[in-house]
Formats: structure tokens, C-alpha cells, sequence
């Protein structure tokens, strides 16, 4: 009986173990499964939270979209109808003429940051899908700067500019002239009341080269780093009031990038800045 005792005694123990380890794994599997109901209830609650900020993301995308659209209309018509009154200006006081000149620049400033909204968006949504047709960038560029001349008349701002002969690129005309319209409302705005703009336009032997200089306050070494940034304030303000979204020269870079061109800034402060445009060799027509 003794020699049975022994013999079972190992195996009780055995036993034992088994039992009290079971009864583990059955505390642990228990706490696990809780543990797991528990994390799944907040990945829910986390999925629904990520459901409701897209949709009121969404909304607020719209509701931008929409606004800045509708915008569009009346300041187009705003400067339409300055334009239309600074053909026959001659009978206007000086007052009158002052006040006009501010209005248009107000209609200019407000156009360029819809569109700048706009075109923010649909970076947003879809890309920047470009179209390619030959169109004569000296003459578009020569449209452009005799429009913004009127602008800058208002600052007492002179643009320096001597079209190029014919040259003719294969590119999105339309976002050509966004990078256009940026880069010289951007060199008035920053220009105090007095000064010059450069604009130049150059062949290379490997493309073209498009530059605006202007003789205002400069962009510390600082702000260039974050220069093409979307949303950036830089130090540097406007200096006739007018507004800046901080979208222009990120529209600018988006675009460049997208035509496999160079957009580079030359700048020292309280030496002016100057944005310099390089277009590829494949856009040559």
C-alpha cells in the first residue's frame, strides 16, 4: 500500500499542476477576451469619430469650393466694370480716380485668392491635370504684364519688361498663366510705393527661363525654407494692405513640378527677391 502511495503521489501532483495551470489559462483566455471586446469597442468608436470628421471635413471642402466659385462672378464683374470706368476716367476728379484705382486693386487681390482657393482645391481632389497646346508665351506674358501695369500704376510701381520675338510652347495655358499671374501679382504686393519689377523672358540652349525681380524688402534665409509651403506667412507683409493667402506660391511650385520645370528664388534681406522660372526643352514647340 505504502509503495502504491509513492507512486500515485507524483502523479496527484502532476495533477495538480495541470488543474491549477488550466485554471490559469482559463483566467488568462478569459482576460484576453474581455481585453479584446474592450479594444474592439474603441476601434469602433474611433471608426465612427473618423466617420463623422470626414463627413463634416467634406462638408467644410464644399462649403469652401462653393463659396469661393460664387465669389468668382462678382469680383470678375467688379473688374470689368473698373476697367470699363478707367476708359473714361478723364471725366473723374482725382478723388474719384484714387478711389477707382482702389477698387480695381481690391477686385485684382480678391480674384487672385479665389482662384488660389480654387486651384488649392483641386490639388486637393483630383491633381492638376494639364492639357498641352502651342500657344506663343511672349504674347501671353506681354497681355499679362500690360494688365498688372495698371495695378502697379496704383503703387507708383514700374514694370521693366521688353518682349521677346515669337516663342512658342507646347504647355496648359491656363496654368501658365496661374504661375504667370502669382509670380507678378506677388512682386507688386511685396514692393513698396516707388519702385521697379523686372520681368524677363529668355531662350536657353536647354529651355526657357522666366524670371520676376523686385526691389522690395527681401525673404530671410529662414522663410525660404519654408517658401513653397501651403498656408506659409512669411515675415516679409504686403505693403499697399492687400492680402495674401499663403497659397500663391504653392499653387506656383504644384504646377512647375507637374511640367517637370524649376522654380528657384534668389533673395537677400533689404536686397530684393527674385523668383526665376525654368520650362524643360520638350515644351519648345
Amino acid at each position: 500500500m505504502l509503495e502504491l502511495l509513492f507512486i500515485g503521489l507524483p502523479a496527484a501532483v502532476g495533477l495538480f499542476i495541470l488543474l491549477r495551470a488550466l485554471i490559469k489559462t482559463k483566467k488568462q483566455t478569459k482576460l484576453l477576451r474581455l481585453q479584446s471586446q474592450e479594444i474592439q469597442k474603441h476601434v469602433k468608436e474611433l471608426e465612427q469619430r473618423n466617420e463623422e470628421l470626414q463627413k463634416l471635413n467634406q462638408e467644410k471642402i464644399q462649403i469652401i469650393s462653393l463659396v469661393s466659385h460664387d465669389l468668382k462672378g462678382p469680383f470678375n464683374r467688379i473688374f470689368a466694370l473698373t476697367q470699363l470706368m478707367n476708359s473714361i476716367s478723364e471725366n473723374l476728379t482725382e478723388r474719384q480716380k484714387e478711389y477707382l484705382g482702389k477698387i480695381h486693386q481690391i477686385a485684382v487681390d480678391g480674384l487672385g485668392m479665389v482662384r488660389n482657393i480654387l486651384d488649392s482645391r483641386k490639388v486637393d481632389d483630383k491633381g492638376i491635370d494639364l492639357n498641352s497646346d502651342p500657344f506663343d508665351l511672349s504674347v501671353l506674358l506681354t497681355s499679362y504684364v500690360r494688365n498688372y501695369k495698371a495695378v502697379a500704376e496704383k503703387k507708383k510701381i514700374e514694370i521693366a519688361f521688353e518682349p521677346n520675338s515669337s516663342l512658342t510652347i507646347n504647355a496648359d495655358k491656363l496654368y501658365i498663366s496661374r504661375v504667370i499671374e502669382n509670380l507678378l501679382s506677388n512682386a507688386i504686393k511685396f514692393s513698396p510705393e516707388g519702385k521697379k519689377v523686372f520681368v524677363k523672358l529668355v531662350p536657353l540652349s536647354n529651355g526657357i527661363e522666366f524670371s520676376v525681380r523686385d526691389e522690395g524688402p527681401g525673404i530671410s534665409k529662414e522663410d525660404q525654407l519654408k517658401l513653397f509651403q501651403r498656408f506659409q506667412q512669411l515675415t516679409a507683409q504686403p505693403t499697399g494692405g492687400e492680402s495674401s493667402s499663403g497659397l500663391g506660391l504653392f499653387i506656383v511650385k504644384t504646377i512647375v513640378d507637374k511640367i517637370g520645370g524649376e522654380i528657384l528664388c534668389e533673395s537677400e534681406i533689404g536686397h530684393g527677391t527674385k523668383f526665376i522660372l525654368r520650362l524643360p526643352n520638350k515644351l519648345l514647340n
